[in-house]
């Protein structure tokens, strides 16, 4: 978050009550397309990543594209942004502000999952552990800034999400939840349960499990359920006790309601032990019939996953 009385150029008319030779000397106007959305316009160059100008910065952001469009953290593009165009301001002219470690973990938790399933991990580049924490230095988060009178509040851009435009992550679109550029609401879609998706997924943990309580409060909404049997576990222990399942935004999505039983498929994230309920996780009211199908399912991606094996040997 930003300490008090840090002032934050947040749009061009502000920006021009600055003398020119103190706009000059320590910003430029942000040019990377994908930051055009953020809530600050002005930037320093080189970033937090050792970019020396917006060509090389742009060239180096735009490797995202595809995650973005998954929409695996309503977090990440602020976060990208904040290392890839830092925010100038009158009071930090020497060093670009950098995002709060809390912002990086958010985007990190849900997004890591998703690039674990294309092979790739969370780049060292962008840890977290180097990130100041809001009580102990100067930082930035989406929910501290706040906007000049009469400007838009801050929304992720709904054209973000949209996956079909990012072939680096194909994935089902029935289950993005974005905001909105005008109310900011969210809108689930439930992803319909069937072997194809099944197979085209690869879920982590797949479990029969009884909800107790949805807890939305704070910046990590989780659902509390009891879990009345493993299916599937691929990087977590699950015990058939109470569990915490970690959604990746506040939309809540996959819906659960409390007292209801469910199969939910999700993802384990296993640096953090935890199971999270993330974009193309499944949720639906538990039927006897879904264990045979579960199963025969997980035979048919096992024996696909071996023959892939014997074929990368030869």
């Amino acid at each position: 978050m930003l300490s008090p009385g840090l002032s934050v150029c947040l749009l061009a008319a502000s920006c021009a009550l600055w003398p020119p030779a103190v706009r000059a000397a320590s910003c430029e106007p942000v040019r990377i397309p994908l930051c055009r959305s953020m809530p600050w316009n002005m930037t320093k160059m080189p970033n937090h990543l050792h970019h020396s100008t917006q060509d090389n910065a742009v060239l180096a952001i735009e490797q995202f594209e595809g995650l973005l469009g998954t929409a695996c953290s309503p977090d990440l593009l602020f976060f990208l942004c904040a290392m890839y165009a830092p925010i100038c301001t009158i009071d930090f002219q020497h060093e670009p502000i950098k995002p709060c470690k809390a912002v990086c973990e958010r985007a990190k938790q849900g997004c890591e999952p998703v690039m674990k399933r294309y092979n790739h991990s969370w780049p060292d580049s962008l840890a977290c552990s180097e990130l100041p924490l809001y009580d102990r230095g100067v930082c930035i988060s989406p929910e501290a800034i706040v906007p000049v009178e009469g400007s838009d509040p801050y929304y992720p851009d709904p054209a973000r999400c949209n996956p079909e435009s990012s072939p680096d992550f194909p994935m089902d679109s029935s289950n993005l939840h974005c905001k909105g550029t005008n109310a900011g609401r969210c809108k689930c879609q439930t992803v319909r349960m069937g072997q194809k998706t099944y197979l085209k997924n690869n879920y982590n943990y797949v479990i029969r499990a009884r909800v107790r309580e949805v807890r939305n409060r704070g910046l990590e909404p989780t659902a509390v359920v009891e879990v009345k049997e493993v299916l599937k576990s691929s990087l977590v222990y699950i015990p058939r006790e109470t569990q915490t399942l970690y959604y990746s935004s506040s939309c809540l999505c996959p819906p659960l309601t409390p007292g209801e039983e469910y199969l939910i498929m999700g993802y384990e994230n296993d640096e953090t032990s935890r199971l999270l309920l993330i974009d193309h996780s499944i949720a639906q009211k538990w039927k006897d019939k879904m264990r045979s199908k579960v199963k025969k399912w997980d035979r048919i991606l096992r024996r696909k996953g071996e023959a892939a094996q014997q074929q990368s040997r030869h």
